[in-house]
């Protein structure tokens, strides 16, 4: 339980932007994930870097854990706060700082989140690209090192934040990077912030960069008899270099989810999306003759366009409405969802692999990624109150991630370590770099209070 002295200092300090009250605590208990919901002792709404600052040395001097929470939308447990305390709402940090257009970035407080960016871009010829399907949070797409549908082409949040300001838990607002394109001087603080999952401070604002908005957009589908045959296009469409925006995939079991769910008339097969930017239509058509050429020659079928922004919007829609097309299949369940990342010339055969273990299994399990750059995810409908379900879909993970290790890949490409792949981090990293990583926690943490229980796995 909290202390009266903090709450009451909490309750100086905010007014009525700190509440105790239980359907706040419970919408604070969880995001999307499968794991086990943890009641906050209190949930806080700061308004300002100030404001951050004055709670956690009020929360630090009482001993008590801060967990950061954004939208919500996070899939590996991360805004769970498993060791109770206090939730730091950030959702009310929704200001845009400052724009430059002619250097083509932006700073945003965390509880900006990406759609409400782009409506602020509009007007300007610029936009931000990423786009992780939810409408996240600057913040926590931040803190997850997130990246989504075109990431093969603009990068991930790793590329795209300059710089940023975050309280550590002490109470200080330590300010990395700065706007200018390259830096040699001193270590580089913003990547350290980015994809911490707030376990080294509490990101409060965030200076990214900006793309040219392009002038011209198509969007594609092409169906495929095998999945083989969709992934080896995919290889292809990479190592030629073709700038597609988008690559995303999607198996016969998620489409068949995305036909019932979203209406969508496409065959229940491997489908590939496919989206096109450039400054002119002479330069998507090339784009778009050049990729259609290379799933031909893969047998793929019904390559068709979908050049209006309404056929785009449905396209795009349906493909980010995945996961609760997946959920529909089972209803009643919560995602237990997983990625991995692998290099491209393996991506064919670590698909088929994961594809040959769900079919041995009692758990449907669709399969959807960004496979432009060797991405994708699984999302298995599950009970969570069943041991069965629970341990079956741990074992398809298991098998999954340790796949993906031996290809020389990544236990997430996205979802961020969280609680649920912790138990990966030293195969993947080994036992060396964890004690470095733990040794730069206890510097900036010395009693554990920032998102507590999150990436780093205790000793044995």
């Amino acid at each position: 339980m909290i202390p009266d002295a903090l709450l009451t200092r909490l309750r100086d300090l905010l007014g009525d932007r700190l509440s105790t009250g239980a359907s706040v605590r419970e919408l604070h208990s969880r995001g999307e994930s499968h794991h086990h919901a943890v009641l906050p002792d209190a949930v806080v709404f700061p308004s300002s870097t100030e404001q951050v600052q004055a709670i956690v040395a009020a929360c630090a001097a009482h001993r008590v854990p801060m967990t950061p929470f954004g939208a919500g939308s996070s899939l590996e447990g991360h805004v769970i706060p498993l060791r109770a305390g206090v939730s730091v709402d950030l959702t009310r940090m929704a200001r845009i700082l400052r724009l430059s257009v002619e250097d083509l970035d932006v700073t945003v407080e965390p509880g900006v989140t990406r759609k409400q960016l782009d409506r602020h871009l509009q007007s300007t010829g610029l936009f931000f690209p990423l786009d992780p399907g939810a409408d996240a949070t600057i913040g926590g797409m931040a803190a997850t090192r997130a990246s989504g549908t075109t990431a093969v082409r603009y990068g991930t949040m790793r590329e795209l934040v300059l710089g940023l300001t975050a309280v550590v838990a002490d109470g200080r607002a330590v300010r990395t990077g700065s706007r200018a394109r390259k830096s040699s001087a001193g270590y580089d603080l913003t990547r350290l912030f980015v994809g911490a999952e707030g376990t080294l401070g509490i990101i409060t604002e965030v200076t990214l960069r900006l793309y040219g908005r392009p002038e011209a957009v198509a969007a594609a589908t092409c169906w495929f008899e095998t999945i083989d045959a969709a992934v080896n296009a995919v290889i292809a469409i990479v190592q030629l270099g073709i700038p597609v925006a988008r690559i995303e995939l999607l198996d016969e079991v998620q489409m068949e989810a995305v036909r019932r769910h979203s209406r969508l008339d496409h065959p229940a097969a491997p489908t590939l999306f496919f989206e096109f930017h450039g400054m002119s239509d002479a330069q998507v058509e090339e784009q778009a003759i050049a990729v259609g050429a290379i799933v031909g020659e893969h047998a793929g079928q019904g390559f068709a366009r979908a050049s209006s922004p309404e056929a785009r919007a449905k396209l795009w829609q349906a493909r980010h409405d995945a996961y609760y097309a997946a959920l529909a299949l089972r209803p009643g369940a919560r995602g237990w969802t997983t990625d991995v990342c692998v290099p491209i010339s393996r991506l064919a055969e670590c698909i088929h692999a994961t594809k040959a273990d769900l079919a041995t299994s009692h758990l449907v399990g669709p399969l959807v990624g960004h496979v432009g750059d060797g991405n994708f995810h699984l999302v298995i409908p599950v009970d969570p109150e069943s041991n069965t379900d629970l341990a079956e879909a741990e074992r398809i993970t298991d098998r999954l991630v340790e796949r993906a290790l031996a290809m020389g890949g990544t236990c997430s490409g996205e979802h961020g370590v969280g609680i649920g792949k912790m138990r990966f981090l030293e195969a993947e990293h080994g036992a060396a770099a964890l004690d470095v990583m733990r040794a730069i926690k206890r510097a900036l943490d010395p009693h554990d209070l920032m998102n507590p229980g999150k990436i780093l796995p205790p000793r044995d």
